[in-house]
């Protein structure tokens, strides 16, 4: 095809003894001239290519429907006061509700934030926020253009006007100190340059404590270990800050408990007790009971279970875990502590299971929930109620209200669900069957799958959609993607695969996936597409790929490897380089599963895999829709544009290659409701073209 020509260096790096090209260094400066050039141009090719296909205006108009149908979110309660989101389809953002009791909410309640008024194109986005104790104050964060940059400001609730206060923050959800006057909040020192365009590295993360009265508290930072980050979480009694330390995106961590004194109207932190100091397992925050801190962990046990320590013993040296839930035969995704108890979200060969036990660990007995994916999840130690979220393949979140019950005594919890939208259209998919399925990898291990197909009474094989993800021990459910409803419309079947690298199946499952172990993920998700097409679900012509983030990796990773396996793939906003990824923002935490490519065994790892430099000269790929956004300062665009520029200049065959570039967008969140329908009605018109799906 008639590409926009990309002009091509001779740049050759020598990295452990191997030649390694890199013709396309160049496109690495986002905001240089020629290369927002390239970009432009890039973008018209796309469009003038999508706006061809005959399947698009059909998608464009059913994805326009999907996403204004009126939708909320689960309910939380903060602060005194109940708090969900809401759209009822016809704004870009979801606006924020609040009221002081929970019929209250249900019946409506007031707009306490309404992110569509902070920008002229709906591109300004809320992506956190958190209500003082008393409350009295909201601190909510601010997301420009899809980046990740938080701009955190801080809301008087009982007068609905902002305070002057504003600090600069990422990956951070504030925390209230029990002053009601100060919160922690976590930045970088790249904090300086939050443009959401700029790619270099971030530095140092520093720990905060904000005081609404004064200057700005470091707490806590580690220069002398890169990429370490702190995460702090005050306990339910106001008595201890609880402190997570980790380094870049492992699944380790250290855990330091702080002491809080408050007097005068001011809260301090004592000397940390370094409870877990170091990195050993997983530990995540429970709750804490008087001295008693209750820990959810992998130590000893893959599968996950609760543990509790005693503070007052391990200021003096002295940390015993004591057992509390034992491991069981599904995976402990989720803790939360709920009333007297304990909230435990289970995984059951990836379907959610969520039991109420005693704080003991007893009387764990499983919530009369339906069927879905767990999306929501809202408890506390101050109250005898929780909101679980689920949702289901064509069904957004529904929220169901959980009545707990004394955990001490033998009355089982009541659930309810809530009705928080405005009734609307029920489901955009047909009637269609989810199945499990099992396929086998390169070194025999089972993978598995779901299966939807519309029971429309046609036969197969049928074009399929293929997703999967394998990364970070992210889960990968049966749960409800816009998407997913319009594909099904067309009378296609959608596969979710649960690879491993993933966290379906617990810490095991993950580590067989990730650093020397990566390729498993990718032979895992050939085994699944082989596997479809041997069982006649689908043929390779009829088979789409797609994957967002490591999932976009996953796909560039498939297709080079085995470009003859698939009708068409679309990796969306990708991790292709992986000899540089560690060079951007905040991708040096990735480590953690690619391994340091400046190591010999890590660039030996990566080079064998790595999308941009397995792209092979005379190869015919398959239909390729690379996807991206020019304020991912996640994944930064640069990957996905040196992958499109190496696969236009290496198709072999007559199969198209496009670069579809999002303008003031990031990673995903945040995205406008037209966004979101426009990069669907793109993607699956692609999709459907090239696999022969063609829409009633």
């Amino acid at each position: 095809m008639p590409y926009p020509h990309t002009r091509r260096d001779d740049l050759v790096d020598t990295l452990h003894g191997v030649e390694v090209p890199d013709p396309y260094r160049w496109l690495e400066d986002a905001d240089a001239s020629e290369v927002t050039d390239w970009v432009a141009q890039q973008r018209d090719f796309a469009e003038d290519a999508l706006a061809q296909l005959p399947e698009r205006a059909w998608f464009a108009e059913l994805m326009g429907r999907i996403v204004a149908r009126p939708r909320a979110g689960v309910p939380i309660k903060r602060g005194g006061r109940w708090f969900v989101s809401r759209n009822d389809g016809r704004t870009a953002q979801d606006l924020w509700y609040t009221a002081p009791t929970l019929p209250d909410l249900v019946a409506g309640g007031e707009v306490v934030l309404d992110p569509n008024t902070w920008s002229a194109d709906g591109t300004a986005s809320l992506s956190t926020f958190s209500v003082a104790r008393d409350g009295s104050l909201m601190a909510y964060a601010r997301s420009d253009g899809g980046s990740d940059w938080q701009h955190i400001k801080v809301r008087d609730l009982t007068t609905g006007e902002d305070l002057d206060d504003e600090v600069t923050a990422k990956f951070s959800s504030p925390g209230w100190l029990p002053d009601h006057r100060s919160f922690l909040y976590t930045t970088f020192d790249q904090a300086t340059d939050a443009r959401g365009t700029a790619t270099a590295e971030l530095g140092v993360a520093r720990l905060m404590v904000h005081r609404l009265d004064g200057d700005d508290e470091h707490l806590l930072s580690f220069p002398d270990e890169p990429h370490t980050m702190a995460y702090g979480q005050v306990s339910h009694d106001d008595n201890w800050l609880i402190v997570s330390i980790v380094r870049g995106s492992e699944n380790t961590n250290r855990v330091w408990a702080y002491p809080i004194t408050t007097s005068d109207g001011r809260s301090t932190l004592g000397d940390p007790i370094k409870v877990v100091d170091a990195a050993d397992a997983e530990y995540g925050f429970v709750r804490t009971d008087g001295a008693q801190l209750y820990l959810q962990t992998d130590l000893y046990a893959p599968l996950g279970r609760v543990v509790r320590v005693d503070l007052e013993w391990a200021a003096r040296g002295d940390v015993q875990f004591a057992e509390v839930v034992p491991e069981a035969r599904a995976t402990l995704a989720a803790v939360e502590a709920a009333g007297s108890g304990l909230l435990l979200a289970y995984l059951d060969d990836a379907q959610p299971v969520v039991e109420y036990c005693r704080l003991d660990g007893t009387g764990g007995e499983a919530l009369p929930l339906p069927a879905g994916a767990l999306v929501g999840l809202d408890s506390s130690p101050l109250r005898d109620e929780a909101f679980v979220g689920l949702s289901t393949i064509d069904a957004p979140t529904a929220a169901f209200h959980v009545s707990l019950s004394d955990a001490d005594s033998d009355a089982a919890p009541t659930v309810e669900r809530v009705e928080l939208a405005a009734s609307g259209v029920a489901t955009f998919a047909p009637p269609h069957t989810v199945t499990r399925h099992r396929a086998p990898s390169a070194d025999g291990t089972e993978v598995p799958y779901f299966l939807i197909t519309p029971d429309d009474g046609r036969p197969g094989p049928r074009p399929t959609l293929l997703w999967g993800y394998g990364g970070f021990k992210i889960s990968l459910l049966a749960d409800y993607r816009p998407g997913w409803s319009a594909w099904l419309a067309a009378g296609g079947a959608v596969a979710i695969a649960n690879l491993r690298g993933g966290g379906e199946f617990g810490t095991a499952w993950y580590d067989a996936g990730r650093l020397a172990h990566k390729q498993n993920v990718f032979d895992d998700l050939i085994g699944v597409a082989e596997h479809l097409i041997a069982s006649g679900a689908t043929t390779a012509g009829q088979l789409a790929l797609y994957g967002r983030s490591n999932g976009g990796l996953l796909v560039g990773a498939a297709m080079t490897q085995r470009p003859d396996l698939f009708g068409a793939v679309i990796p969306g906003v990708g991790v292709l380089d992986l000899l540089r990824f560690h060079k951007f923002t905040i991708g040096a935490a990735w480590i953690s599963d690619y391994g340091d490519p400046d190591t010999p065994e890590g660039f030996a790892a990566a080079h064998a895999y790595s999308p941009v430099h397995n792209v092979q000269q005379g190869v015919a790929y398959p239909p390729t829709l690379v996807l991206t956004a020019d304020h991912d300062d996640r994944v930064v665009p640069l990957h996905s544009f040196k992958f499109a520029a190496a696969l236009q200049h290496a198709q072999a065959g007559d199969a198209p290659v496009l670069l579809r570039v999002e303008t003031s967008a990031g990673h995903g969140a945040g995205k406008s409701l037209q966004m979101v329908a426009s990069e669907w009605a793109d993607l699956l018109a692609f999709a459907a073209h090239h696999t022969g799906l063609q829409p009633a």
